[in-house]
């Protein structure tokens, strides 16, 4: 793997410290997400509002997530990748401050949304600093290992935002986030490095955004591997979303034990995702993305079909939960380096694009699963066959349509 290197005093392969510090950028967006799921009954007593009111706090942060970054694209490759970053990470702390402080619920969702514009610049720019950097195939590697980092972020999140209601109650939750923003934001200042070429650089101008954005929405490739990234993100946003009121509101699962149990979902994200980096080694993305999208689809069809068969226990439950992950793992670092994979003079605005399409699929999903009210699981094991079979269906598109232009 090209993006583990050797020293003469530690001969053992090693990561190199400023893809670590893009995976921890990465992992920024996950954390606003999902850190303060337990703290949801909290938020409701603590501001007077109903639980579909908080569940829309995650999905306008979504929304805001999926428009920020169409600007962060045209911004890295005009600026750099560095000094819109810097930009970003400012905003999701002072953002982040303002969720600690806040009095009601609608003043939360705004700043939630500020928040979601500051958090996608971590979204944005640390695929474009990989393919910077990598090729396809060393960059699937590296959005693996990407993968593997944001992976401890849904274990931790929830499990440490539980213990944190003990302490601090929900308000807690978000002061930890502003203190990780502002330590992003030190990290970002005096440690990376600029890594957009001179020679790459381009105008920031309307008719030229314009061009390139309409150009990727031309390209067909790249939009149905986006796209199959995309609805396969908006599957891990519904579990993100839903699992909260169906483990505790349904299965009568504690916060403080929620933490516990969604971290299944995550680890199956995390060891699918470092499998796949393995299998690179022997086997093209394209066949690993093909296999994936046939277990995504088996998995959540299982588990409506025992959702609908009144079947459906916890542990069944959490078993298909953990297929829908395990494969996702596979899926969406793939996914990523193929829809990338021809867009080297144009990394910033793919990036953001493909970013954009899978924050804007997941907060339709989040807004579904939100207005969907039900005493059952269906809305959650629902939601996710719809997105893993059209994850499947723009996968096979892509893949056929790449097979035959080569």
């Amino acid at each position: 793997m090209l993006f583990y290197y050797m020293s003469a005093a530690n001969p053992r392969p090693r990561v190199p410290r400023w893809l670590l510090l893009m995976g921890a950028l990465s992992a920024l967006g996950p954390l606003a997400i999902d850190f303060y799921l337990p703290a949801f009954p909290s938020i409701v007593a603590g501001l007077n509002a109903t639980q579909g009111e908080v569940e829309r706090t995650l999905a306008s942060y979504l929304f805001g997530l999926s428009l920020a970054q169409m600007a962060y694209g045209p911004l890295a490759d005009r600026f750099g990748r560095k000094a819109p970053l810097i930009g970003g990470l400012a905003i999701f702390t002072i953002s982040s401050i303002g969720c600690t402080l806040t009095g009601d619920i609608t003043h939360l969702t705004l700043w939630r949304v500020a928040q979601a514009f500051g958090g996608a610049a971590g979204m944005v720019i640390p695929k474009a600093v990989i393919r910077d950097n990598f090729d396809t195939r060393d960059a699937s590697k590296a959005l693996s290992l990407l993968i593997l980092i944001m992976g401890v972020t849904p274990i931790l999140g929830p499990v440490l935002g539980g213990q944190i209601l003990l302490v601090t109650g929900w308000r807690g939750v978000f002061g930890l986030m502003a203190a990780g923003g502002g330590v992003l934001l030190l990290m970002a200042v005096f440690t990376m490095r600029e890594t957009l070429p001179p020679e790459k650089v381009i105008a920031l101008r309307v008719p030229i955004i314009a061009k390139n954005y309409w150009g990727l929405l031309r390209d067909r490739q790249f939009m149905c591997f986006s796209m199959a990234g995309a609805f396969g993100s908006a599957g891990m946003f519904t579990y993100i979303s839903g699992t909260p009121r169906v483990l505790m509101g349904i299965y009568g699962v504690s916060a403080q034990h929620f933490g516990y149990i969604f971290a299944l979902g995550a680890i199956s994200l995390i060891g699918a995702s470092q499998v796949s980096a393995r299998m690179l080694d022997r086997y093209s993305p394209e066949k690993l993305l093909k296999v994936a999208q046939v277990s995504i689809v088996l998995t959540t069809i299982a588990g409506l079909v025992l959702t609908m068969l009144n079947v459906l226990t916890l542990t069944l439950l959490m078993i298909c939960l953990m297929g829908f992950m395990a494969s996702q793992g596979f899926v969406s670092p793939n996914a990523a380096a193929l829809a990338l994979a021809r867009q080297g003079m144009r990394l910033g605005v793919a990036s953001a694009l493909m970013g954009t399409l899978q924050m804007l699929c997941g907060a339709l999903a989040g807004l579904a699963i939100s207005d969907w009210q039900s005493t059952t699981a269906l809305p959650l094991t629902g939601i996710l066959a719809v997105c893993a079979l059209m994850s499947w269906l723009f996968g096979r598109i892509a893949l056929h349509n790449a097979a035959s232009t080569k």
